[in-house]
Order: structure tokens, then sequence, then C-alpha cells
């Protein structure tokens, strides 16, 4: 039985999975979460090659510092050649996502496998 790992933040866990380093955020993003997750969230995405996943599932509320995160890792990712895709199922964090066309750049996946189970590209465009 595979145990899972202690949060870092009260907003955050982070485990490896399948060769990505996956970023569980928890409960409400919001400025204060994302001060917290932001020093996690650039250790992940700054190496070259960086192949992450980020899973919104467990989020209660996300804000424009959530999206602040998103764009941020998106852009570091790319900026490395790596790998990044997206996990989120609440109904208003996906029309936020569309409202402010970040489900463009970063399009959401429903399930942590089906975001595994990408094909190994960049995620969007610049």
């Amino acid at each position: 039985m595979q145990q899972e790992p202690a949060p870092l933040t009260r907003h955050l866990r982070v485990r490896g999975e399948r060769g990505y380093t996956v970023l569980e955020f928890r409960g409400e993003i919001d400025i204060a979460a994302a001060a917290e997750i932001l020093p996690h969230l650039d250790a992940a995405t700054g190496a070259p090659g960086a192949r992450v996943v980020l899973d919104l599932r467990p989020t209660e509320f996300f804000d424009c510092s959530g999206l602040r995160l998103l764009a941020r890792a998106r852009t570091r990712v790319l900026d490395g050649d790596g790998r990044l895709h997206l996990v989120c199922t609440d109904p208003l964090t996906l029309r936020v996502l569309r409202v402010t066309g970040m489900a463009r750049l970063l399009p959401p996946r429903p399930t942590l496998d089906a975001a595994l189970e990408q094909p190994e590209t960049t995620s969007g465009s610049l």
C-alpha cells in the first residue's frame, strides 16, 4: 500500500509520479496560499526539461493568484523545454480557466492518469 506524502504546506503536496513532479494544490488558493506555494513551484519548474503536473482537484477556491501561479509555471517549464500538464475538474475553476484563456494555453485534463498519458510535447504555445 502506497503511503501519501505529507503536505509541504497547508496548500501544497508534492510527489513523484511516472517521471513527473506532481504539485497538488489544496484548499483555497488565494494570495496567501500563492506565497506559500511559489518557492516549491519554482523549485519544481526551474530545471531544464522539467516534467510537471499541476493538480487542482483538491482546491476549494481559486482566484487570480492561482492563475498567476499557473502562468508562471507554464513560462518556466516552456523556457526550459519541459512538459507541463494541468488536472482540473471543478466547474467554477474550469470556467475561470476558460474565461481568462488559460484553458487554451494549458488544457485541463479530468484525471491525473489523463495528464500523465499526454504525448511527450510541451503544453500550449507561447
